[in-house]
């Protein structure tokens, strides 16, 4: 899977959980992605700090331009952030100034501007209060993250053709994967690994498909699948 860049959630408080994880994927070349859930959990912060490997960093950042900065400046310690990620939804100035303070800390590091959540539907939007498609939303988005200097873009894997056909440089992650046959969960925009890449997706996150049940055995289905 070299030639394929996986990323694994590593979504749970549960340290011992997010070491076997780790214990496993990592042979097989797949990078951590450390969410919200664990990044807020006590010792998540601590394991991060001293974390040796390159990891991506899920932040969602969604604030005022101060604010995003300031949150950025402390956690400049955490230099093997290799990725990180920030919502298209905070504007032109904001993702340009997370943009330039993220650099500081890891002068390689790739900030991916998240745009519509794969959570969310057409259905889900019009609720919110948006008039367009998920898809139109997610062109305007992807436009304002390439103005802001971003090299990268999260998006479901339904965007992603249309994205890599309008922007061939841009990283486009792409979250809301399962393999065949796997639930969707919380999800409403998925597709399969081999379905996402063959979109134009540069990379993919995988979660449950991979952590639920016994691993090894989660990620020889992976490499069958990708073959």
């Amino acid at each position: 899977m070299k030639k394929n860049k996986i990323f694994i959630a590593c979504d749970n408080s549960n340290i011992n959980q997010i070491k076997k994880i780790i214990k496993h994927t990592k042979p097989y070349n797949l990078i951590p992605k450390f969410g919200l859930q664990f990044f807020y959990s006590k010792n998540g912060r601590k394991f991060l700090e001293n974390y040796k490997s390159e990891f991506m960093l899920d932040i969602k950042a969604s604030d005022i331009p101060q604010t995003i900065s300031s949150a950025l400046h402390s956690i400049k310690d955490l230099k093997k952030i290799k990725y990180i990620t920030v919502m298209a939804s905070v504007g032109l100035k904001g993702l340009k100034v997370f943009q330039k303070q993220a650099l500081k800390i890891n002068k390689s590091i790739i900030v991916c501007g998240v745009t519509i959540l794969t959570s969310l539907d057409n259905k889900s939007l019009r609720e919110i209060g948006y008039k367009d498609s998920v898809e139109k939303l997610v062109l305007k988005q992807a436009a304002l993250i390439k103005k802001a200097g971003l090299k990268g873009i999260v998006a479901s894997g339904s965007e992603a053709k249309i994205i890599r056909k309008k922007y061939k440089n841009l990283f486009i992650l792409t979250p809301g994967i399962r393999l065949p046959g796997d639930k969707a969960n919380d999800q409403s925009r998925i597709l399969t690994p081999k379905a996402a890449l063959q979109a134009g997706a540069s990379a993919i996150v995988l979660g449950r498909s991979i952590h639920s049940g016994k691993i090894k055995q989660n990620i020889k289905r992976l490499i069958n699948h990708l073959r």
